[in-house]
């Protein structure tokens, strides 16, 4: 019934629907973001009032996967509390280098600090934004550290330094290891 109702909607505007442990998945193109997202709030057999979640997603390590080559998309949760209904709707960035999506804060203002967080993590740039600026890491972060392509130690470290009485950043020292499993050898066995 959802899928019916959402597809009235939206008409045109949907690339792929798909349905997975009773959720209701729309994936539409980034050129129609907002008017995706606007429909879904305004029309009356939807009323998506509460954006619930926004989030960013790096599919670019999902090997076999289907969106592995698409690299960056924003996904909603939005909620009808009105209508007791929920759907998930996604778009993917045109551009994997400098990932762009349009910003919902003029739809649902609760975007605005889900976007920072996407901003933020996965350096995806949200257009109309009116304060998009870091919100988890420090101003003077470089990266973004929930990209596949991040290293997992980072780039600098940050530490408090007594002597300059002020924190300061440094290039990681952490030295690379190999973990090399024990080995059982054959003697300590009592047989």
């Amino acid at each position: 019934m959802l899928n019916e109702i959402v597809t009235k909607a939206l008409g045109d505007k949907i690339k792929n629907l798909s349905t997975a442990l009773n959720e209701l998945t729309v994936e539409v193109a980034a050129s129609d973001w907002i008017a995706a997202c606007t429909a879904l709030r305004h029309d009356p057999e939807c009323r998506f009032e509460s954006l619930i979640d926004l989030c960013g997603v790096d599919y670019s390590a999902y090997e076999g996967h289907a969106h592995k080559e698409q690299g960056f998309s924003v996904v909603c949760h939005l909620l009808s509390v009105s209508l007791n209904q929920r759907v998930r709707i996604r778009c993917f960035a045109e551009h994997n280098e400098f990932p762009v999506a349009a910003s919902l804060v003029d739809v649902w203002p609760a975007a605005n600090w889900y976007e920072r967080e996407a901003f933020d993590l996965y350096g995806i740039v949200f257009e109309g934004h009116p304060d998009l600026r870091r919100i988890l890491t420090d101003y003077g972060f470089v990266g973004h550290p929930f990209r596949k392509d991040f290293p997992t130690t980072g780039y600098v470290e940050m530490r408090y330094d007594p002597e300059q009485r002020r924190v300061v950043y440094q290039p990681v020292t952490i030295e690379p290891r190999e973990n090399v499993p024990r080995v059982v050898r054959e003697e300590s066995y009592a047989g």
